[in-house]
């Protein structure tokens, strides 16, 4: 019983690297995407 849950806190406390980038990648793309919409708009109404 202790061998499982020494195992459940191995995944739990476990980060992937690769998942971490691709959440990070999807940010920045996020808030350019909202950021160039804001400037397109912007410049629209000038």
């Amino acid at each position: 019983m202790r061998k499982n849950k020494e195992n459940k806190e191995k995944k739990n406390n476990k980060y992937d690297k690769g998942q971490i980038f691709v959440k990070v990648t999807a940010g920045v793309l996020a808030v350019l995407m909202v950021g160039g919409t804001a400037i397109t708009l912007v410049y629209a109404l000038m």
